[in-house]
């Protein structure tokens, strides 16, 4: 049985990941375009699609592990 707890968890540790990868993929984005390279612009964009999937998989794999247990 998945409690509150469970899923405040799960939430708080999907969107941490997410915004990690997600800045981590923008902060290089920026640095590379600032030096000239336009795959920096393609990088920083894909920033935000990349940090939900990155969020949204985590979340999905501890709700798996959850409804194991």
């Amino acid at each position: 049985m998945i409690s509150r707890r469970d899923i405040a968890w799960l939430g708080t540790i999907a969107g941490f990941a997410g915004g990690l990868v997600g800045g981590i993929a923008l902060g290089l984005g920026i640095a590379l375009a600032l030096r000239g390279a336009m795959l920096g612009i393609a990088l920083a964009l894909a920033g935000v699609p990349l940090s939900g999937l990155a969020g949204w998989l985590i979340a999905r794999r501890l709700a798996a592990e959850s409804e194991r247990v």
